[in-house]
C-alpha cells in the first residue's frame, strides 16, 4: 500500500511540473506578443489554455483519489495540500497569459501606442518570479521561496508606475484612451500573475516549514537579507 502511494504521489508531482513548464512557456509567448507585438505567439497561447484546464482538472482528481485512499497525515498531507494550491494557482497564470495575449491584439490596432517603458521590465519580473517559484518548489527551497515574496514588491512598484504614466498619456492625448486602457489592462494581468507567483512561493514555505506565512511577510528576510546570509555562508 505504501508502494503505492509514493508512486501515486511521484506520478502528480511529475504532473506539476509538467504543468509548470507548459505555463511558463504560455506567460512568455504572452509576454513577447505584447511588448515585441510578435502576435504569432498569440494562437498558441489560447490554444494552450485547454491543455493547462485538463492538467489542472486530472492532478485534482489524482490529488482527491490519494486522500480518499491513502489518507496522509503530516508532511505528506501538506505535500497533498501544496499541489491542490500550486495547482489552482498555475490554471490561473494560464489564463491571465491568454488575457494578456487578448490585450496584445487589441493593442496591436494602435501600432502607433507608446507602450510604457516599465511594462517589459514588469512582465520579464513577474516571469522570473514564476520560474523561481518553480525552482523553490523543487528543491524545497524556502529562501528562494521568500526572494519570490519579496520581489512582489517590485512588480507593484513597476505597475504603480505604468499607471501612472498611462494616466498622464490619457490626460494629454484623448485618442490614446481606449490603448491605454487595454494597456492598462495587461499591466493589471501582469501584476496578478506576480500575486499567484507569490502565492506559489508562500505554498512551498509552508510544504517544507508547515508554517502559514500569508499576511506576515514583515516577519520574514527580504531579498537582500537573503543574499547577505548567502554571501555570509560561502
Amino acid at each position: 500500500m505504501l508502494r503505492h502511494f509514493h508512486r501515486d504521489l511521484d506520478t502528480i508531482h511529475r504532473r506539476l511540473l509538467a504543468l509548470f513548464g507548459k505555463v511558463e512557456q504560455m506567460i512568455d509567448n504572452a509576454v513577447r506578443a505584447l511588448c515585441e507585438q510578435k502576435l504569432e505567439l498569440a494562437d498558441d497561447v489560447l490554444a494552450g489554455d485547454d491543455e493547462v484546464d485538463e492538467a489542472d482538472v486530472r492532478i485534482e482528481e489524482e490529488c482527491l483519489k490519494i486522500l480518499a485512499l491513502h489518507q496522509p497525515v503530516a508532511s505528506e498531507l501538506r505535500r497533498i495540500a501544496t499541489v491542490l494550491k500550486i495547482n489552482a494557482d498555475l490554471e490561473r497564470i494560464a489564463d491571465l497569459a491568454c488575457n494578456i495575449v487578448e490585450r496584445a491584439q487589441s493593442l496591436h490596432r494602435h501600432a502607433y501606442f507608446p507602450i510604457p517603458d516599465g511594462l517589459p521590465e514588469m512582465a520579464k519580473t513577474a516571469t522570473q518570479m514564476v520560474q523561481l517559484a518553480l525552482d523553490a518548489f523543487v528543491h524545497s527551497d524556502t529562501a528562494l521561496a521568500k526572494e519570490v515574496i519579496a520581489l512582489d514588491d517590485r512588480v507593484d512598484e513597476l505597475n504603480r508606475s505604468v499607471i501612472l504614466e498611462l494616466r498622464e498619456l490619457m490626460q494629454k492625448e484623448s485618442s490614446l484612451v481606449e490603448p491605454a486602457l487595454h494597456c492598462f489592462s495587461a499591466a493589471r494581468h501582469i501584476e496578478r500573475i506576480g500575486d499567484h507567483a507569490e502565492n506559489i512561493a508562500e505554498d512551498v514555505v509552508y510544504l517544507v516549514d508547515g508554517d502559514i506565512v500569508r499576511h506576515r511577510h514583515g516577519e520574514f528576510l527580504t531579498k537582500s537579507e537573503i543574499t547577505a546570509d548567502r554571501d555570509a555562508e560561502q
